[in-house]
């Protein structure tokens, strides 16, 4: 299977249990991160930023102050694929 091909819904369920905090909601993968000030949670964007471009996939990011919403689902896909997985995990490994 291609990182790129939409998984199926027990495959999603089974990853997700790898990336604590994290959540299905219909065809994305969601996490809110909260920084103790919005410079740390720029500073996590641009982590963020640095990661996307390296993998050629790219998250929706919301910025609200010291919280920063992560939304992940490969477009072309129609949904959630490897690739939003494998990024969740980095974006969580930059998290912490």
């Amino acid at each position: 299977m291609s990182a790129r091909e939409r998984l199926s819904d027990i495959a999603i369920q089974r990853e997700l249990g790898r990336l604590p905090g994290w959540s299905r909601r219909g065809d994305v993968l969601t996490k809110t991160y909260q920084f103790p000030a919005f410079l740390a949670g720029i500073a996590f964007v641009n982590r963020v930023a640095q990661a996307a471009e390296a993998a050629d996939h790219h998250p929706d990011l919301d910025i609200r102050y010291t919280k920063i919403v992560c939304t992940l689902s490969t477009h072309s896909a129609g949904g959630i694929t490897q690739l939003d997985l494998d990024l969740a995990g980095e974006i969580e490994r930059l998290a912490n």
